[in-house]
């Protein structure tokens, strides 16, 4: 596309919640808006995206504006069959076709965590570095990897899929780990993900607290929960030294809900280090600057000129 639209739209299939975005040429944002994800299913879920696109068009007074979907998982090709979702009902689904079907025109699919990596890449936290790595930490455990502007996808479009890869340097008792939805044990997103960090806090001190309210009492002094976000930060730094080891990226960026832990960025580079095979790690950790809605800013950028993420 040589001339950019005058409007992008993004939408965001989150486990929790939809999104979507529309920006203008200039990256201002004309539209926002938020809308649970609905628990009726896949069919559910395409007639909110209908029903979200529609309202902003006609918010606009535009028709036909390009769409950008960031969703959980991958296509697999030539099929175009979704896989990988932790948001299991659009596993083995047409959702691009589909999406395409019950829009009326052409769809561009990205993994979430690509189209984070992608934001932060190109005006957020991570702008101007050649390799940078997204993290995605909230109900799900995700990455991308953007190089040089660019979306990595892979021969198998799971780059960046680091959160299905086993904790490293696995203490006793972490062995063999959480059962996980893929159907193996002990990934790092059995640890990492908000649901994980609760499990964990659960297993040890018997009792059932939502993420925010670990790291709300372990500021306040509860042993219990500080024992538990120190567990969780020993964990992140082994998961994030793997993919230092792997990418040497410039930059990492925290995506997700416990991307709000501020902790985290003072806590973990101090880790790290130890796992990193370097005498020193000059990577940076830091918190996205468009916060939990960079992912839908990054799919509204998958119609722009080049960009590898488009299935076509």
């Amino acid at each position: 596309m040589s001339n950019p639209p005058r409007v992008r739209v993004g939408v965001d299939l989150g486990g929790t919640k939809i999104e979507i975005l529309a920006l203008d040429r200039e990256e201002r944002e004309r539209v926002r808006r938020r809308i649970p994800t609905p628990t009726g299913g896949y069919e559910a879920i395409l007639e909110a995206v209908r029903w979200l696109v529609k309202g902003v068009e006609e918010e606009l007074g535009l028709a036909g504006v390009p769409i950008g979907v960031a969703s959980p998982g991958t296509l697999s090709e030539p099929g175009g069959l979704l896989k990988n979702s932790n948001t299991v009902c659009l596993c083995g689904r047409a959702l691009r076709a589909d999406l395409e079907r019950c829009l009326a025109r052409p769809v561009r699919v990205a993994n979430d965590a690509n189209c984070f990596a992608l934001s932060e890449a190109s005006d957020g936290a991570a702008k101007g570095e050649a390799v940078v790595f997204g993290v995605i930490l909230g109900t799900g455990v995700g990455g991308g990897v953007v190089i040089e502007g660019k979306i990595l996808s892979g021969a198998n479009g799971i780059a960046g899929e680091w959160g299905h890869n086993p904790l490293p340097w696995p203490q006793a008792e972490e062995l063999p780990g959480p059962e996980c939805y893929c159907g193996k044990r002990g990934c790092l997103e059995t640890f990492l993900s908000g649901p994980g960090l609760a499990s964990d806090y659960q297993r040890v001190a018997g009792l059932r607290l939502k993420p925010e309210e670990i790291v709300g009492r372990a500021a306040a002094g509860d042993p219990s929960c500080e024992a538990a976000l120190q567990r969780y930060e020993d964990r992140l730094a082994r998961g994030l030294a793997h993919v230092i080891n792997l990418l040497d990226p410039g930059v990492i960026v925290l995506g997700g809900g416990l991307s709000n832990v501020e902790r985290l960025y003072r806590r973990i580079p101090r880790l790290w280090s130890r796992w990193v095979f370097s005498d020193r790690v000059l990577t940076k950790l830091a918190a996205p600057r468009h916060g939990d809605s960079s992912g839908v800013r990054g799919a509204a950028r998958l119609w722009e000129a080049g960009d590898p993420s488009s299935p076509r």
